[in-house]
């Protein structure tokens, strides 16, 4: 099975999604959550951070706290995965897309764009609402 990890970037209530390339041959041309694959030896935030800066160019500060969710493929048709997501609010640097092979473009989506978006997974929605809005109450407590 593959571990994946990705973060949910929130800045004032919207979350950064990168449309996978049509050429991914894991769910091309849809939206999904900056990450990637845990290497081997590698631990689940090591890759996270690793894996930021890779594809956005940003550096997220340790210690990274639990993830919010941990998903599995969708369907037994589909790649064996177990993907954790973080929660991130917290970065240094801008944001850029320093994978183009990978994702061919950024946007920063509220929870209401999520619903027109062809999304990388089904539980997304819900994963990414929530985060936004604990994401919101976090700024608030500040």
């Amino acid at each position: 099975m593959d571990r994946i990890v990705a973060a949910a970037l929130v800045r004032d209530e919207r979350v950064l999604l990168g449309h996978r390339t049509a050429e991914r041959s894991w769910y091309p041309s849809v939206w999904d959550l900056p990450g990637g694959h845990v290497e081997p030896g590698e631990s689940e935030t090591g890759a996270l951070l690793r894996e930021l800066n890779e594809e956005v160019g940003v550096r997220v500060p340790r210690p990274v706290t639990k993830p919010i969710a941990r998903l599995r493929a969708p369907t037994k048709h589909e790649p064996n995965f177990e993907l954790a997501i973080w929660l991130v609010t917290d970065w240094s640097g801008e944001v850029t897309n320093r994978a183009p092979a990978e994702h061919d473009e950024l946007r920063w989506c509220g929870a209401n764009e999520l619903l027109a978006l062809s999304l990388a997974h089904p539980q997304y929605r819900t994963v990414l609402a929530r985060a936004i809005v604990e994401a919101a109450r976090a700024t608030r407590r500040d």
